[in-house]
């Protein structure tokens, strides 16, 4: 098996929400469902000296943030009734939607809360790394879609011999599952000047 999986360049990415867009319209989903999620992440202040000028903490930067097809994945190894398993060729997370029974169990399960059930259906449904277009050997629709190319799609092994192996950034949780994701830094997380610990998700309602 090719275990793939996504690459995301916190530096590229502007928060613009394509990524989002043809996700919701490619999978045809629901106002209230969103496989893809941009998570916008901010914190610090502007301060006045007592000389009269201004010292910044304050930061932001996004997070596009989908399904991260596991190699431990929490979603499979808790679903009660196998709907969902990873591809045996791409590693790619799938439900079955004939054996799901809309439980919630993976969702209750997923560090990264992937799975999204769809009440008008009684089921979950999630990213599937656009598993028949992959399958057909083209890009996931978020990837080709992203006009600021942040997003990168592929064997997983070579996107981190490209960029690295980060796959954990505020306000991700630790990779305890090993998710298929590598994360390219951006000024905000590289330096310094900024306390990520005060960060907070700023847009809660939209990525519940």
């Amino acid at each position: 098996m090719t275990q793939y999986g996504f690459y995301f360049d916190s530096s590229r990415c502007t928060g613009c929400k394509t990524c989002e867009l043809v996700c919701k319209d490619y999978h045809d989903l629901g106002p209230d469902i969103l496989f893809r999620r941009i998570y916008d992440f901010e914190g610090g202040s502007w301060e006045k000296t007592s000389e009269g000028a201004w010292n910044k903490t304050a930061f932001n930067y996004h997070l596009a943030i989908s399904c991260n097809h596991c190699d431990n994945a929490a979603c499979v190894e808790n679903c009660p009734t196998g709907a969902m398993q990873k591809d045996e060729e791409t590693g790619l997370v799938n439900s079955d939607p004939e054996v799901c029974i809309g439980c919630g169990t993976c969702r209750n399960s997923c560090p990264y809360d992937a799975p999204r059930i769809d009440a008008e259906l009684s089921r979950v449904r999630k990213c599937d790394g656009c598993l028949a277009r992959v399958r057909n050997e083209e890009q996931p629709m978020c990837v080709g879609a992203c006009p600021l190319r942040a997003l990168e799609f592929g064997p997983i092994d070579e996107l981190r011999e490209k960029y690295g192996d980060t796959s954990q950034v505020a306000p991700l949780p630790e990779p305890t599952t090993a998710p298929n994701l590598v994360i390219g830094s951006c000024q905000a997380i590289d330096s310094n000047t900024y306390n990520l610990d005060e960060g907070y998700i700023a847009n809660p309602l939209e990525v519940e």
